[in-house]
Formats: C-alpha cells, sequence, structure tokens
C-alpha cells in the first residue's frame, strides 16, 4: 500500500513517524510525500492543549478533503483521549491509542492489499536525509497539574543504550542523515527505570563516541533533571548549541500550583552556567499563561522574567484545561479573553527576544544544514543554534553543511551565504 505519515505535535510524534516510515517499508509498503497519492493515511496526534486538540481535528478533515479515497488511521494522544470524536471524523478508519501504537502497521495492514500496490516500494529514508527524530524515551513520572500526558502515556520507559546507538549508525549509514535528535517525552529522565545512573548523560557520551553522525540535538530537557556539570559534554562540537529548558511559569508561587519543583532562582543559575559553558547558546522554552490564580502581578512577574532571561525562542501556550488533571479543579480559573490576551503579549515579547538573538550573530560565519528549497526557489536550513537562514537558489545544497555567512534579515529569519 501507498502509505502517508502526518503529525501534529511534539517532535516524540515525529519520532515515531519516522519509526512507522522505517516499519511500513521494512514490510513493503511504499511511504508517499503526497496525500492525494496514499491509500492509507496516518496522523500522529496531540491532545495536551485545547489548541492541539482543534488543529488534530481541522489537520484529519483537510487530509480527508485532499484524498477522500484514502482510509485514514488517527493515533496517538488524541485519539487516547477522545477516542469516540476520532471515530466520527471523517475518512477515519482506525483509532489506536497509545497503548497499541507500536502495533499500527500490523493493524493498518491486516487487510487485503488495494490494487494501486507498488512494485518497488520505496525505503522510507527519503524523510530521514536531513535531520531524524530519535525516540529513546517516553512516558513520564512527573506531576505536573496541568499535564496530562502521564495519563496518555503512562510511566517513563527507556530504550536501552545499544540499540538507539544502532538506529543512528543506521540512519547515518543508510539514510545520510546529518543530524539526529533525541527525543522523549521526559528525555531526562532516560535510563532511571533501567537502573542506569547519569542514563541521559551516559547515552549522548556514547552516541559522540560511537557513531559518525555529524550533529547531536537534544530535545526538551526538564530544569532539574539536569546538572551544571551536564554541560561539559558541549566540549564536543558536534552537539548543538540549543537547550530547550522548559519554563512555563517566571513566578514562584504559581510554580507552587503547577508543581513544578524549581524555583526562578534555580532555573537562571541553570541558565547562567549552561550559556558560561557554551558560548552561543540558544536557551529555548516553554512558558504557559492564564494558569489558574494567575492574576495581574503574577502574569507580570513571569513577564518580567521571561524579558530578564532573553530566550532565543519561545513557546507560548494559553492555559487549557485537561479533564482529569489537578488544575482543572484549581480555584482561580482564569477566562479565556484574559488567557488569550496573556499570550498575545508573551508571544509578542518572544518574537522579539528571538529577533535579537538572531541579529546578533550578523556578519558572523556559522554551518548551516540545509534542508529544502521553499517555494520561491530559495534554499533553508538552520544553524546548530537553532537559527533559520534562508539562502540562495544555487547551487544545490540540499543535505549538506555548509559554513554560511550571515548577511542580514529575511523575513523572520536571517540571510546567508554558502562559502563553498
Amino acid at each position: 500500500m501507498r502509505i502517508y505519515l502526518d503529525s501534529v505535535g511534539c517532535r516524540l510524534n515525529w519520532s515515531e513517524i519516522e519509526i512507522l516510515a522505517r516499519q511500513f517499508a521494512a514490510t513493503g509498503h511504499t511511504v508517499v510525500a503526497d496525500p492525494s497519492e496514499s491509500d492509507v493515511i496516518v496522523v500522529n496526534t496531540c491532545g495536551v492543549t485545547a489548541q492541539a486538540e482543534r488543529k488534530t481535528r481541522h489537520r484529519i478533515r483537510c487530509l480527508h478533503r485532499d484524498n477522500r479515497d484514502a482510509r485514514i488511521a488517527v493515533i496517538g494522544c488524541y485519539s487516547t483521549l477522545r477516542a469516540e470524536i476520532s471515530n466520527g471524523l471523517p475518512g477515519v478508519v482506525w483509532v489506536i491509542p497509545n497503548g497499541d501504537k507500536d502495533r499500527t502497521v500490523d493493524i493498518v495492514t491486516a487487510e487485503p492489499l488495494p490494487s494501486s500496490v507498488r512494485e518497488e516500494p520505496a525505503t522510507g529514508d527519503e524523510m530521514l536525509r536531513t535531520r531524524a527524530f530519535i525516540k529513546v524515551q517516553d512516558g513520564c513520572d512527573n506531576r505536573c497539574t496541568f499535564c496530562i500526558v502521564p495519563s496518555l502515556r503512562g510511566p517513563s520507559r527507556s530504550r536501552s543504550k545499544g540499540d538507539v546507538i544502532t538506529e543512528v549508525r543506521g540512519l547515518v549509514e543508510r539514510a545520510g542523515c546529518r543530524e539526529a535528535v533525541i527525543s522523549g517525552a521526559n528525555l531526562g529522565a532516560y535510563g532511571r527505570d533501567l537502573g542506569l545512573e547519569k542514563g541521559l548523560r551516559a547515552l549522548v557520551e556514547s552516541l559522540l563516541a560511537h557513531t559518525d553522525v555529524e550533529r547531536l540535538r537534544l530535545s526538551s530537557l526538564e530544569p532539574w533533571d539536569i546538572e551544571e556539570s551536564f554541560f561539559e559534554l558541549w566540549d564536543d562540537s558536534r552537539l548543538c548549541r540549543q537547550i530547550h529548558l522548559p519554563l512555563q511559569s517566571g513566578c514562584d508561587a504559581t510554580l507552587r500550583r503547577m508543581g513544578r519543583p524549581i524555583v526562578r532562582d534555580d532555573y537562571e543559575r541553570l541558565v547562567k552556567a549552561a550559556r558560561e559553558a557554551i558560548p552561543g547558546l540558544a536557551v529555548t522554552t516553554d512558558v504557559l499563561v492564564g494558569f489558574p490564580g494567575e492574576d495581574r502581578d503574577a502574569f507580570r512577574e513571569s513577564y518580567g522574567f521571561v524579558e530578564q532571561i532573553r530566550f532565543a525562542k519561545l513557546h507560548v501556550f494559553p492555559y487549557s484545561a485537561r479533564p482529569g488533571t489537578p488544575a482543572a479543579r484549581l480555584p482561580g480559573q482564569v477566562c479565556r479573553e484574559v488567557r488569550d490576551e496573556r499570550a498575545r503579549r508573551m508571544r509578542a515579547l518572544g518574537a522579539e527576544e528571538r529577533r535579537q538573538f538572531q541579529e546578533s550573530f550578523l556578519g558572523r560565519e556559522l554551518e548551516v544544514l540545509w534542508e529544502k528549497r521553499r517555494g520561491d526557489g530559495r534554499w533553508t536550513g538552520w544553524t546548530d543554534n537553532y537559527i533559520r537562514v534562508v539562502g540562495p537558489g544555487d547551487p544545490d545544497l540540499f543535505n549538506r553543511i555548509t559554513p554560511t555567512r550571515l548577511l542580514g534579515v529575511y523575513e523572520t529569519a536571517l540571510e546567508g551565504r554558502a562559502l563553498l
């Protein structure tokens, strides 16, 4: 069968989609790049916020309009949280919760093949030639009061270090992958369930020592999961100079109600240590606004802290009550209009901080991994410290890492010239 794979949500979801691409290809099916060419569409979904749920439903409806003959499999967090609604969406044949996600290929291919099957299936590696998302851990043992992920994904579970190394080696050698992004629902907890000391640090050290991947990037890390000595890993220049440390709030009282075991001062010290150890580091974060009990003073305190830290990128979410979470029952629920207004203000601050971070590198030479050609013919790619760069259309730069001179601002990115 011809399979189109799509995802809504986090990097972990994309990791799972890439695993599915390899599994479908290994069983003789074709992974296609256009939903209109597919027999089956698989959508890995998100249910972490109400906005993510809306995006999930919208994406499924759009995919059905693109190909009304395709059968759709809805997998992941939304299908776990909203199974009945998922079943009612147009084109949906399979609703597969997280507990059965590993059986997706078997479930979808259990029926007879349609006549459109191809004789020479693709490998699935075309999805992975620049950056590959590697899932090394799933589940979460934290108890943030706003978060439903532990209920949807279960307790923390880690893959063996040997399996991860083998996967990365294969992607580098077979698919030409230049960058591996190590991801997990709670990445900093990697190895604890296996009884490993310094689990994530040991994994990173092993990947740097035993694979030839040119870039290694880490996804989100809870700030209490790492120590200042962790930043010694960046002595190896293949480790990308970006660290995503979810903040959620810059107000200590709000953090306590969120159940997050950290205070502003500890977070600030960690960021300072990281920046001192890693010149040019991009520190990115998540911020939740309008949490129950967040009054004007609490929001002002959170806003001021974000302004003080000066993040390279800010992901801002208005609070969305998740049924079954403690926060949904807290007093002091903030009305939607106030949540949305605070989100707009925080996003505007984030956009300004991102602009300042990017422009601090103008005139400098950084290496860029070129990923794709835009609709206007220009190439776009990323520096190791998470700056998007747009360059001329010639020559062919696909999947190349080149030294690049950063010349000016181009839309929300920087304009660069590859030095070949």
